[in-house]
């Protein structure tokens, strides 16, 4: 998962929860109704990436300007900053439940606006009202969830999301693939999506507000019968006595910190605690992006296309396998954050993430040094203004070859007998395309034929693994948890902002950055950026495994030192027991 944070459980929550859910489905039924906004969130970040090639070939002003697709990606995270912004007041002033209804209405409609676009423009109206739907479902869903679970089981119960949050990318690809050869292809793909927002709409009518949320607007009797159908009959006057402790002490808390946002960030800049574990909070969020993920994400059919595979079914049906493992690896999340922990798994993660990288660098490198060479009188065959300009006008055409010829903005048409033979360098409009398909031959227009094209794809698999379980994960998981109980709403909201605000830069960039860089130039900039992270987090994160709250904010207040700038062993647990955080 690229964005959105949930909490993870351990196993014995795992075991908890299914004891908990076989006794009372109810439990489940409102975890699964909620965690429907995890779904969407997935959906929408995986389906642009298989439409956007049809919405290239419907809109020829698409596909001949990058900006232009860029935009029509990023504007829903764009969207998504301000939905995460306004969600955290709507869910105190309307509550979960009509918070998340709204969303789902904000949701369909920008669905069915996509579906209906006239234009490119009208595209990004219903991206931008999608991206508000999913930043507000992001943090509501997850809020939900926790507060109407069982404390036992509640890291189990909002681990739902997370999964669904993978489950729905991976859905995204599954339908984009059923949609290539229907008419209207990109539109069905985009409105698709209103269903399942639908679907959440529906379910959650019937289900009860956040009693978290009812008891604090004084529904204490409204609460109780809430509990009641969640919690064994022991457990609701246990809980019920919980709860107005906990909103209590938050009352009393908030009091201390104030009530504007600006006495609330002053509180946060000076207290010691709160600045470092921003540090450390802010770092792995912004690690998260930089390393390229929603490149992946919201671009793999293209990057496949890169790797010289033409076929827009082909590429989609190999996008399956990011997708799919990128969920594989939220599991294994599951089962090694607790073994291993949170900083270790975040670095081992991240030396993956860079060796990948490098590969697939390399690879894009070799594939572009092969690529097939120019035929100039096969180039001169076509009709009219057919042949590529920028090829006529070059003052050494015979050493052109597909890579140089794509990177003028034109079209490759690849020889009839091979496409690995020299092939034609043509114009890049529609019409010519056409023309090059009319010989029954193949047109490349995003990378060139490949006989390693697969391998970027194998390797672009071994990224996934290698970044799900650690960076993809573990920074929502240290968000929260590392800072102290009264900023720990503001502190995670903070490094969520920075989460999206990266998110839009990488996502806004990329295909600039192929442009100017090339596809190998690109990748290896991201391992940099991962080589960078990893320097950062080894210096700003401490471990937080196993630490109960207390010992997290003791462990800030002293400062956090890696080895070798660590003068001591430090006894974070007043134990004798030494403290491990200086190790990776």
């Amino acid at each position: 998962m690229a964005e959105g944070g949930h909490q993870l459980a351990d196993k014995t929550e795992f075991t908890e929860c299914w004891r908990r859910t076989t006794e009372s489905p109810y439990i489940m039924r409102l975890a699964l109704s909620a965690g429907l906004g995890g779904l969407l969130f997935g959906y929408d970040t995986g389906v642009i990436s298989g439409a956007l090639l049809y919405i290239r070939d419907d809109f020829e002003q698409v596909d001949k300007q990058t900006w232009l697709q860029e935009t029509i990606v990023s504007t829903a995270v764009a969207g998504a900053i301000i939905g995460a912004a306004f969600g955290g007041y709507m869910n105190d002033k309307m509550g979960r439940k009509k918070t998340i209804l709204m969303a789902d209405i904000v949701f369909m409609l920008g669905a069915i606006v996509m579906a209906i676009a006239p234009a490119p423009w009208v595209i990004i109206v219903g991206r931008i009202l999608v991206g508000l739907g999913v930043g507000v479902a992001s943090m509501t869903s997850p809020l939900y969830i926790s507060e109407a679970s069982p404390a036992k089981i509640r890291g189990a119960m909002v681990s739902t999301n997370g999964l669904l949050i993978t489950g729905g990318q991976f859905l995204s690809y599954l339908i984009n693939l059923a949609f290539t050869k229907a008419p209207g292809t990109w539109r069905w793909m985009l409105g698709v999506a209103a269903l399942p927002a639908l679907l959440q709409f529906v379910l959650m009518l019937s289900l009860p507000e956040s009693p978290r949320w009812l008891y604090r607007q004084g529904k204490e009797d409204e609460t109780k019968v809430i509990l009641s159908k969640i919690l064994r009959p022991d457990e609701v006057e246990d809980e019920m006595k919980a709860m107005h402790d906990s909103i209590e002490s938050e009352k009393a808390e908030e009091g201390l910190i104030g009530h504007s946002l600006g006495q609330k960030l002053k509180s946060v800049w000076s207290n010691d605690v709160v600045r470092r574990g921003l540090y450390a909070g802010v770092t792995v969020q912004v690690v998260q992006q930089f390393v390229g993920i929603n490149t992946v994400m919201y671009y793999s059919p293209t990057i496949v296309q890169f790797a010289g595979i033409a076929s827009n079914s082909t590429a989609l049906a190999l996008s399956l396998v990011t997708s799919g493992l990128n969920a594989v690896g939220t599991i294994l999340s599951m089962i090694l954050i607790d073994r291993f922990g949170r900083r270790k798994l975040m670095l081992i993660s991240l030396i993956g993430i860079f060796a990948s990288l490098v590969v697939l660098s390399v690879t894009f490198n070799q594939a572009a040094h092969h690529a097939p060479a120019i035929d100039k009188l096969d180039s001169l065959s076509f009709s009219g203004n057919s042949t590529c300009k920028a090829y006529i006008s070059a003052p050494n055409p015979s050493s052109w070859n597909c890579m140089q010829c794509l990177h003028e903005e034109c079209g490759f048409c690849a020889n009839s007998k091979s496409e690995f033979l020299p092939g034609a360098c043509l114009a890049g409009e529609k019409i010519v395309k056409g023309m090059c398909g009319a010989q029954k031959r193949v047109w490349f227009s995003q990378g060139c034929p490949s006989k390693i094209g697969f391998l970027a794809v194998v390797i672009l698999g071994v990224y996934i693994i290698a970044y799900a379980p650690g960076i993809g994960t573990v920074p929502w998981v240290l968000n929260s948890e590392i800072y102290p109980l009264r900023f720990r709403g503001l502190g995670g909201g903070i490094a969520a902002v920075f989460n999206w605000c990266a998110n839009l830069i990488v996502s806004q960039s990329f295909l600039s950055m192929i442009k100017a860089l090339g596809t190998s130039g690109t990748f290896l900039l991201f391992a940099g950026f991962s080589l960078i992270g990893f320097v950062a987090i080894y210096s700003l994160v401490p471990e937080t495994k196993g630490l109960q709250f207390e010992e997290v904010e003791k462990l800030l207040q002293k400062g956090f030192r890696p080895f070798p700038f660590n003068s001591k062993k430090e006894d974070v647990k007043g134990k004798g027991k030494e403290e491990m955080n200086d190790l990776p």
